[in-house]
């Protein structure tokens, strides 16, 4: 932590739900707590500091559940890094326009699975999303076995990800590890804080440099090089970052 408070230009980039923000049933509820809240809103306002969000959501839906408005200094990328949105003055490459099958192949998805319950297709940019976290463990895996076999018959070459009860497809192979690459090119970060609780987030810890860091919230087999038990936890880790860097730069 030392070490990450005294580096030139601090690059903390974090993953949104389960990280930020608690789990919840309902993904368009989740929100940060207010420490968590002040944490990064402390460290995006220090000098020569950026902070980012990486999430699997769509851009337009992180920017609306970490309450970050667009002129915000907070770097977002979403979908995974196919989506990136950085303040002025930094550069990153444009985002390719999705193909026109998204929406066909999401819609005959979606209608195989209308046969279960409390399960559900969610559209993204580049693909979409089957969310199970409220079917029953019979529902779960015969909506997971649907997908499985529309997968092989219509998603060759797609890039799958698992998660908390959801499985994605995207027709973009990008992941959090690129993600990460870019947006440290983009604020010429000498040091990296990455810190994520899920499988798609480990793509992104794998990536690290030395010097960074990696923290992984939760449990699970990680490449991360610390690990904290739960949102409340990375709130605190990022509280005591914020006064470090905010000591070390005034010192």
């Amino acid at each position: 932590m030392q070490s990450l408070a005294r580096t030139p230009v601090l690059l903390v980039a974090l993953d949104f739900d389960g990280t930020l923000a608690p789990l919840v049933d309902v993904p368009s509820e989740a929100r940060m707590g207010g420490r968590a809240r002040a944490a990064i809103d402390q460290l995006a306002a220090l000098p020569d500091t950026h902070v980012a969000l990486v999430s699997g959501r769509m851009l337009a839906d992180l920017r609306l559940v970490s309450e970050t408005p667009p002129d915000s200094r907070i770097l977002l990328a979403g979908s995974h890094g196919a989506q990136l949105h950085v303040p002025a003055g930094h550069e990153v490459a444009h985002d390719a326009p999705p193909s026109a099958d998204i929406a066909t192949l999401s819609a005959d998805l979606a209608d195989q699975l209308s046969i279960l319950e409390n399960v559900w297709v969610e559209r993204k940019p580049y693909g979409f999303v089957v969310h199970t976290r409220l079917a029953d463990e019979r529902g779960a895996t015969r909506a997971h076995a649907i997908v499985d076999g529309f997968a092989r018959e219509r998603l060759q070459g797609w890039r799958r990800r698992g998660g908390h009860d959801v499985v994605e497809y995207s027709e973009r192979p990008e992941g959090k590890d690129g993600a990460i690459r870019a947006l440290r090119d983009a604020v010429g970060a000498t040091a990296v804080l990455f810190a994520g609780d899920d499988e798609t987030d480990e793509d992104a810890l794998r990536a690290l440099q030395p010097g960074d860091l990696g923290v992984r919230v939760g449990s699970g087999v990680t490449a991360a090089t610390m690990r904290v038990e739960n949102a409340t936890e990375m709130a605190e880790l990022l509280s005591r970052l914020a006064e470090l860097r905010t000591r070390n730069l005034s010192s």
